[in-house]
């Protein structure tokens, strides 16, 4: 059992800076916290004190005609999903939800956890992940200095891309006070064309030929046999086809015609249903329900079945899988192991130039285990440089993505 954590609720970027310089002072790391729904993601290296977010909310911009939201980093992000849902917008990278698999509330998370771990949906594929809609943000980095990157257009980013760097670093290189970034109108509608009758290497298959067509598909997953939601007794390849209704309809037809050859039969998910389904593989439900250790693959979308292969040939107990991403994004639950079976797991992916990252596992197995796929030396010895310009004392998150000595 983890000793108590102290948590300094921090009220702007000064109270942050003088803590984080204090914490330097005394090489005492420090934690990062906004809602904690993201406590269990990463490394399990708890810290004796943690810096929370949770004072910072507030939308402090929005203009709905230049599409652009600035918000204080501890903002719940369901507050921020009502302001654009009232008016017609979204967050296009549709933030994962954590709440599945990690269980608690859902939609609790607050905008600076989002960036902070690059929670990004289904339509990544199509719009980009959360690090591509980020214009701007202010940080306190590990030196306790107060910094500002970027503004409030994307032609406003000079120099180094900060933004690339801050998302989806874990807190390890700042501290995030306030973010700005880019919304999106809704789609009038949507519908999601099912492909049924296929294998599992067909159904993969089909999702990187219609990524290839012309009907501007936004979303590509395949469901196994009995995958939630569905759970239908067959594979389902799925297509997802959003914008105005006769646009809609048009092309699902069109990619039909298309996919006629593949022997497929198809169905059709209409507009509640198919949100539906989509926000349930955003926070990979296929998975989540199974009481086992949750892996994610990133990997070459022809890739995705054949790592999967290498790693059934391994004996691997797997109990449920997903693609999404055309392939390219495996979700996969094992049955859980003192290793989470990470070295077959990094074999099988390691054969096809992907990484694999352990979502899910006790806290003792994300103490012993490397939680993110290992580095090659070049870009191991990049990482560290980065981390010693903003953290030279590794105050935050000491030990979150990687075991420190």
């Amino acid at each position: 059992m983890d000793a108590a954590i102290a948590t300094l609720d921090i009220r702007d970027a000064a109270d942050a800076a003088e803590a984080i310089r204090a914490a330097a002072a005394r090489n005492q790391p420090l934690g990062v916290i906004g809602a904690g729904t993201k406590r269990r993601l990463g490394r399990h290296a708890p810290s004796p004190r943690e810096l929370s977010t949770r004072a910072l909310t507030g939308v402090t911009l929005y203009e709905p005609e230049e599409l652009v939201l600035s918000a204080r980093a501890g903002t719940p992000l369901r507050d921020v999903l009502t302001l654009l849902d009232a008016n017609g917008q979204q967050l296009a990278f549709e933030p994962l939800d954590h709440a599945l698999l990690f269980g608690g509330e859902t939609c609790a998370a607050t905008i600076g956890g989002v960036i902070a771990v690059n929670a990004s949906g289904p339509r990544r594929i199509k719009a980009g992940a959360a690090r591509d809609h980020l214009l701007g943000f202010h940080c306190v980095t590990g030196r306790g200095e107060i910094v500002k990157s970027g503004g409030r257009v994307m032609k406003n980013v000079t120099g180094y891309d900060l933004s690339k760097l801050v998302t989806g670093s874990f807190g390890t290189l700042a501290l995030l006070t306030d973010v700005t970034l880019k919304v999106l109108p809704k789609a009038e509608t949507e519908q999601t064309l099912l492909l049924l009758g296929l294998d599992e290497g067909q159904a993969v298959a089909q999702l990187r030929r219609a990524s290839g067509t012309s009907n501007e598909v936004s979303s590509f997953a395949m469901l196994p046999a009995g995958a939630a939601p569905l759970c239908r007794v067959e594979t389902v390849a799925a297509l997802r086809i959003e914008g105005p209704e006769v646009s809609v309809a048009t092309r699902r037809d069109a990619l039909a015609a298309a996919l006629r050859d593949s022997g497929a039969r198809f169905e059709t998910l209409p507009f509640a249903e198919s949100a539906a389904f989509w926000a349930a593989l955003r926070d990979a439900a296929p998975v989540a329900g199974h009481s086992g250790q949750v892996w994610r693959l990133s990997l070459a979308p022809t890739d995705g079945v054949r790592a999967l292969a290498r790693l059934r040939e391994t004996g691997a107990p797997i109990l449920a899988h997903f693609y999404d991403w055309a392939g390219g994004l495996v979700w996969l639950c094992l049955e859980p192991a003192a290793d989470a079976h990470a070295p077959a797991v990094r074999a099988a992916v390691d054969a096809f130039g992907g990484h694999a990252t352990l979502i899910r596992a006790s806290d003792e197995t994300r103490a012993r285990v490397e939680v993110f796929h290992p580095q090659p030396p070049p870009l191991a010895a990049l990482s560290r440089r980065v981390k010693e310009s903003f953290d030279p004392a590794h105050v935050l998150e000491r030990g979150r993505m990687r075991a420190e000595v």
